[in-house]
């Protein structure tokens, strides 16, 4: 909250971080294909993901990429965005510590890219302009 000409004003707007997921199927050639974005707001207590793989465009980039590996990689980073325990997956109780772990620099077939921010009136929304924008 401000105050403005000795009024308070709310604003509706919430700050969020967001990192691209990128399928990196032969990390030594170091190329890439968007596949999802996660997306964090620590003020409007959002973690989420979304993701789009296009397996014609997958295989053009890597035509011996295992699919249903990257497809369940994306399943674990819902899974983790949702606080879902299982094998293998941290336990990470807030959603900055996951989003965190999951924004970490990896070697893997399905990376994170550079973390970015930005301003957002509805973070589920603004989850699917990015998709739709930075995948799509």
């Amino acid at each position: 909250m401000a105050a403005c000409g000795g009024s308070l004003v709310t604003s509706p707007w919430v700050s969020y971080q967001y990192v691209v997921l990128r399928c990196v199927p032969r990390v030594d050639r170091d190329e890439f294909l968007n596949v999802g974005v996660v997306m964090h707001s620590q003020a409007a207590d959002f973690l989420d993901c979304a993701f789009a793989t296009d397996p014609g465009r997958l295989r053009s980039l890597c035509p011996e990429v295992d699919l249903a590996c990257v497809g369940g990689t994306l399943e674990t980073v819902r899974a983790i965005c949702r606080g879902e325990q299982g094998p293998g997956r941290p336990t990470l109780v807030t959603l900055g510590q996951r989003f965190g772990w999951l924004a970490a620099p990896r070697s893997t077939v399905v990376q994170p890219g550079p973390v970015h921010g930005g301003l957002a009136r509805h973070p589920a929304a603004e989850l699917d302009r990015l998709l739709a924008a930075l995948v799509g």
